[in-house]
């Protein structure tokens, strides 16, 4: 088995719209460079074709300059992390193409990555500290929110998700709905710290166990949006802050309602987030509270960590390498993988 401090990954992130590539030696992030595509807010969402042409246009550059800010030659590495899924088809085709020709051409192994688990993984990387095991692990996303009880790096257990939309999801069609421009998570986050989070109510939906529906919510905010711009057109420029502020506390309550049960249903304090919507104020506040006033060990990860990266799958990377796991070279990238474990093998000495 390797030193850790002397495995040194190249990861290659091409999930959706954001090119990434990132070197890390061990727990080390030497660089971590992200393209971003802005070029699908002019239509309010991503355009797959769009982004796979991007990610044409990018990826090479965007290698090379995550190799120079690293100080790094390809010879130099140990292993080529990629994401195989899940995410958009085509543009896990245009990053899983790079890193397999990539490795190929200076021989070195590849290591295929879950993206929901290296959003999970993140929190190895400096500056820490790492979760101890077995912790739980609530992954908010635009296409995803999962409670998961994380035993180890290779043994996770999905104990609850969404039945219908994304929190994040969730959070851009109520965005769309006040006329704000995509993505509107962010500016939802943004102007709900001006807001009075009780000017509004919106009822949380009673879905079984550990499990969440954000649709009905959605509906709840058309229906009401309608009904008071009928009686007053001016009704949600004058209430933007107010109706962001009550809209995001109750995706706050719902997502902290859930964590609580599972918190006590698995006998675990050990906590932490992942993914975009963990960048959210509002769910970083909820967490710091419980933290103060339910005892638990809350992980918060770096906003760098929390969107799109390729330092998240190269960490991943690196904690295969080192149990002498590698990537098949017929490995197919797929927009759905259901399971949150490792996709390569032991290596063959």
């Amino acid at each position: 088995m390797l030193a850790m401090e002397d495995s040194l990954i190249l990861g290659i992130e091409s999930s959706c719209d954001d090119t990434s590539a990132a070197v890390i030696r061990g727990s080390q992030v030497l660089s971590n460079v992200v393209a971003n595509q802005a070029l699908h807010a002019e239509v309010g969402g991503v355009v797959p074709e769009w982004a796979s042409r991007a990610h044409l246009a990018k990826i090479q550059p965007v290698v090379q300059a995550a190799l120079d800010k690293a100080g790094v030659q390809a010879h130099e590495l140990d292993a080529v992390a990629y994401t195989l899924g899940p995410g958009l088809q085509g543009s896990l085709h245009v990053g899983t193409s790079f890193a397999k020709a990539f490795a190929w051409a200076h021989g070195l192994p590849t290591i295929p990555v879950h993206h929901m688990r290296a959003h999970i993984l993140a929190h190895v990387l400096e500056p820490g500290p790492t979760p101890n095991f077995p912790f739980l692990c609530l992954t908010v996303s635009g296409g995803h929110t999962q409670l998961v009880r994380v035993n180890s790096p290779s043994d996770m257990v999905v104990l609850g998700q969404t039945l219908d939309d994304a929190a994040g999801e969730a959070f851009d069609k109520v965005a769309k709905l006040m006329g704000l421009p995509y993505p509107g998570g962010p500016l939802v986050d943004t102007l709900a710290k001006e807001g009075n989070p009780t000017a509004f109510s919106f009822t949380k939906p009673r879905v079984e166990g550990l499990q969440w529906s954000f649709s009905g919510l959605k509906t709840q905010v058309l229906q009401f949006l309608q009904k008071e711009v009928a009686r007053n057109p001016d009704f949600v420029e004058q209430n933007k802050v107010d109706l962001c502020a009550s809209v995001q506390a109750t995706v706050v309550e719902m997502l902290m309602d859930k964590l609580r049960e599972a918190v006590l249903r698995e006998g675990i304090s050990e906590v932490a987030i992942a993914g975009g919507v963990s960048a959210n104020s509002g769910l970083r506040e909820a967490l710091r509270k419980a933290e103060a006033q339910e005892g638990w060990t809350v992980h918060i990860p770096p906003m760098a960590y929390c969107t799109d990266n390729a330092a998240m799958i190269a960490a991943v990377g690196w904690l295969d390498h080192l149990e002498g796991l590698t990537g098949s070279w017929d490995a197919a990238p797929s927009p759905r993988l259901p399971e949150l474990k490792p996709l390569a093998s032991r290596r063959v000495e």
